[in-house]
């Protein structure tokens, strides 16, 4: 999957967050750290969403924008 990230200068280096998934505010002294750290954060968000959804009559669509 790929996600549109937003990186913005905070007091602790790089702020980054994800529109498309709002709530994620993770950071990093560099970028690299900054993306690694948003990486995790919706890997970890992902996983929660599939274990909630287990069971669930779940449908897929695809959007193009």
């Amino acid at each position: 999957m790929t996600y549109k990230v937003v990186l913005e200068p905070s007091e602790e280096g790089i702020s980054a967050s994800v529109p498309g998934l709002p709530g994620f505010w993770p950071q990093g002294a560099t970028e690299t750290e900054a993306l690694a750290n948003i990486a995790e954060a919706i890997r970890e968000y992902l996983a929660v969403v599939h274990e909630q959804l287990q069971g669930a009559n779940v449908r897929e669509i695809e959007v193009t924008v």
